[in-house]
């Protein structure tokens, strides 16, 4: 330590201990000051040198203070003791020697704060204020400049104009900035190949560029080796290298050349197609803008027939023809194609590079021989336009088609109509001449827009036969010959929500023979009472009932005119009836059936019952000692018709006056004396006319197929209807397998027909309809409809069908043996 260091130590002791000696307001005044700052004086800065030699522990300086040695003991604390690097500084306690203990790295620490404190040795109180001080260390050249990257590689295009390279160098030094341990310098060492001579720019202290002279040749050279040196101004300087890496990269210093300077190809007249491929060679690198050819036609082109591409595959010319040209005998058409590539052309001459004008790009001619061929027949118009009324007469003259044809002869040419839709055109084959063959309809299907197409085909007698194509657009005009009619004639109307159902007419005919419609109701008064048209002109209307109707289906003709006049009759049927939502009808509940615990109780009891009635009859069967052979009928069982009872539509295709023609319209009612049953019908309302409900005028039977009946008939004088009857029913069984069931009704009409006139005065019959589901009907069950309204005669049962009779005459013999009655 120096004595200027220790006596300014010296002079701090000595101003700390005047102080402590001065008055006592004055010392805590002081006091006070220093305990708020919480600063401590630094005594002084101690330098020492990065990276000392040794040996270890060396002396850093020596802290002294006015209090005996024997009393107090030294301490210091913060960087380098109680702070990271820990244990770099120590002191003696004793002494106040402080020691380092290793070499210093001034890269990571620069400057170390400590503080020194003076204890009482007994009792380990301050006894005087902290004191500080510094240690800086010094610089030393240990660090040599380093770039950043050592090593890189660069591609440098061939055609690069001398100058300055993409290519940068950096470099730093970590030794203390703005000092000649910080500060280098960089040069190009060493390049290998020599030429062209590359160096550095500057373009910072840190940061370089290469540059170079004259011009690469990729040919010669295609990679050069950079060493560039970073050297430091300390002492001793310090140096490093990096290496740059130059590859070269072809450019386009080969003009493309054609492999002949003359070619030959043909094609045949107005053929469209690659004629010839023309092949190069390039001495640049393949596949690359250096080396890929763009082709151009210089001559023999001017009418735009040929084309050249470039096949990017093979780098050939692909010369083609675009667009036919007719000849009228073979020729020749020379062409002069031009090659270059799609890269500018470089050029080096000694070592500089060249700029000026391009070169004349490579050249070669190509002579197309076009041969003729038989070129086909050509009309005047290739489409023709016609106009004509739809309707007009047969035999209307159409088209008379003009042609020319170079190569053949016109008036040997033949016709053929290729297109005609509808069948309406005739054509001359030897003129070509349209003329109608039957009256064309504008609103047939085969008319689109208005416009009817037909095709002609023109051949001529050529090798091989050529042939012109014609387009007839005949365009018709529209003629009011269509009567408007509805879009639908089946609606709807819900009886229980509106009163009104549109009414959308259609007229195929176009305007002015069309829309707008006057409408009205056909018919007489009775149905303008029921409905009304609303509007009565326009596109659309509205069919309006005037009150409330019952539900059910009703026609209503309509007329509508068109608006130049032309009247359509149409009918609409409307069916009135009550709507469960938007546009729905009520229908009929759907069937549906499921067995419970109960239902399938019963089926087993039913199948038990049927074993038991089987097992009875066996018995019976085989206890007969006297058994009888009764065989069975099972041939003939005549026809086993089911009949439909429960139909809900619009009635019976059969009518009762049918069974009881013999009446004929009579509308009063036929009574018999003494009888209060009357003749019933389950079935059958029929629609009448004007969209009104009218009842048959039949009579009240139970109507099923064939027009037969079943009727009740009364119990007062039934004696002798009841002899009538059975006579009948004897017949009926003598002949039951052979008559019909019109024979049946057939029958009984004739035995009513015995009656007196004064013993037909029946009940009135007022028909139910049955399709409607609201209410229950008023009519007699059909239950009731049996022949046990026939009374106490039991005769029927002699007569139950062949399947009966069989059964009945396997026990036949045990029950009369056992003398059982039934």
């Amino acid at each position: 330590m120096t004595k200027s260091t220790l006596f300014l130590i010296l002079l701090a002791l000595v101003e700390v201990a005047v102080s402590s000696k001065s008055d006592t307001s004055n010392r805590e005044k002081k006091d006070a000051v220093l305990i708020r700052s919480k600063r401590r004086w630094v005594l002084s800065t101690i330098d020492l040198e990065e990276n000392m030699p040794g040996p270890y522990p060396a002396i850093v300086t020596t802290l002294y203070n006015e209090k005996k040695i024997e009393t107090v003991r030294f301490a210091i604390k913060g960087d380098g003791v109680t702070k990271e690097p820990f244990g770099l500084f120590s002191i003696d306690e004793n002494t106040g020697t402080v020691y380092v203990h290793q070499p210093i790295d001034r890269e990571r620490y620069p400057l170390f704060h400590v503080d020194f404190d003076v204890l009482d040795r007994k009792t380990g109180e301050t006894v005087d204020k902290t004191l500080s001080f510094n240690v800086e260390i010094k610089d030393k050249n240990d660090n040599s400049p380093k770039f950043t990257p050592s090593s890189f590689r660069v591609n440098v295009p061939e055609n690069t104009p001398e100058g300055i390279i993409q290519a940068t160098l950096q470099a730093h030094d970590n030794d203390q900035k703005d000092t000649p341990n910080a500060q280098f310098t960089m040069r190009v060492l060493s390049q290998n190949p020599a030429s062209p001579t590359i160096s550095l720019k500057g373009m910072t202290d840190d940061v370089k560029k290469l540059t170079f002279t004259g011009c690469f040749d990729y040919d010669k050279v295609k990679q050069y080796t950079v060493l560039v040196e970073a050297m430091d101004k300390g002492t001793p300087a310090m140096s490093s290298t990096a290496t740059v890496f130059l590859d070269i990269t072809d450019s386009n210093t080969h003009p493309p050349e054609f492999t002949s300077t003359k070619y030959n190809t043909e094609v045949m007249e107005m053929e469209l197609k690659e004629v010839l491929r023309i092949g190069i060679k390039d001495m640049d690198t393949p596949n690359t803008p250096a080396s890929r050819a763009v082709f151009s036609i210089l001559k023999g082109n001017e009418d735009g027939n040929f084309k050249i591409e470039t096949d990017l595959k093979t780098n050939e010319g692909v010369l083609s023809v675009i667009k036919g040209k007719n000849y009228e005998k073979t020729s020749i058409t020379e062409l002069e194609i031009a090659v270059e590539n799609e890269e500018k052309l470089f050029r080096c001459v000694d070592g500089k590079v060249v700029t000026g004008p391009a070169p004349k790009p490579n050249t070669t001619k190509v002579a197309v021989k076009v041969i003729d061929v038989n070129d086909p027949p050509v009309f005047k118009k290739q489409v023709e336009k016609i106009y004509r009324n739809e309707n007009g007469d047969v035999g209307d003259v159409l088209f008379i088609p003009e042609i020319v044809d170079e190569d053949s002869d016109v008036n040997k040419l033949r016709y053929e109509l290729v297109q005609d839709p509808a069948k309406w055109i005739s054509l001359d084959p030897k003129t070509g001449k349209i003329t109608t063959a039957q009256k064309m309809d504008r609103e047939s299907p085969f008319v689109k827009n208005g416009t009817y197409s037909v095709v002609v085909h023109a051949i001529d007698d050529g090798r091989p036969p050529a042939t012109g194509t014609c387009t007839v657009l005949v365009y018709l005009g529209d003629l009011n010959d269509n009567a408007p009619y509805l879009e639908s004639n089946n609606t709807f109307m819900c009886g229980n929500k509106v009163n009104r159902v549109n009414v959308k007419p259609i007229d195929i005919d176009g305007p002015p023979f069309s829309s707008p419609f006057t409408f009205s109701l056909g018919g007489g008064e009775e149905l303008k009472n029921l409905w009304k048209l609303e509007p009565t002109t326009g596109r659309n209307t509205s069919l309006i009932s005037l009150t409330s109707l019952p539900y059910g289906n009703y026609s209503v003709p309509l007329k509508i005119m068109d608006q130049q006049g032309l009247q359509g009759e149409d009918v609409l049927n409307v069916v009135v009836c009550e709507c469960t939502g938007i546009n729905t009808c009520r229908g009929r509940l759907p069937f549906s059936s499921r067995l419970g615990p109960a239902a399938i109780g019963l089926l087993f009891a039913g199948l038990l019952l049927l074993a038991l009635l089987l097992l009875f009859c066996f018995l019976c069967d085989c206890q007969s000692k006297n058994f009888q052979h009764i065989p069975l009928n099972l041939q003939n069982e005549g026809n086993q018709t089911l009949v439909k009872y429960n139909e809900e539509g619009g009635g019976s295709l059969y009518k009762p006056e049918s069974v009881f023609g013999f009446y004929g319209s009579r509308k009063e009612n036929i009574k018999i004396p003494s009888a209060p049953a009357e003749f019933t019908v389950t079935d059958g309302y029929r629609k009448g006319e004007n969209g009104m409900m009218r009842s048959p005028a039949g009579y009240n039977f139970q109507e099923v197929s064939g027009n037969e009946g079943v009727m009740s008939m009364p119990n007062q004088n039934w004696s002798t209807f009841r002899s009538q009857m059975n006579e009948s029913r004897r017949m009926t069984r003598t002949q039951s397998l052979a008559r019909t069931e019109r024979n049946l009704a057939e029958h009984i009409e004739r035995k009513l027909s015995g009656f007196p006139e004064e013993q037909k005065d029946y009940p009135a019959y007022f028909p139910y309809e049955y399709g409607y589901e609201g209410t229950g009907s008023d009519c007699q069950s059909l239950d009731q409809l049996t022949v046990s309204n026939l009374g106490d005669n039991m005769d029927f049962l002699q007569n139950l069908g062949p399947k009966f009779s069989n059964l009945g005459g396997i026990c036949q013999q045990s029950v009369e043996r056992r003398n059982i009655r039934l």
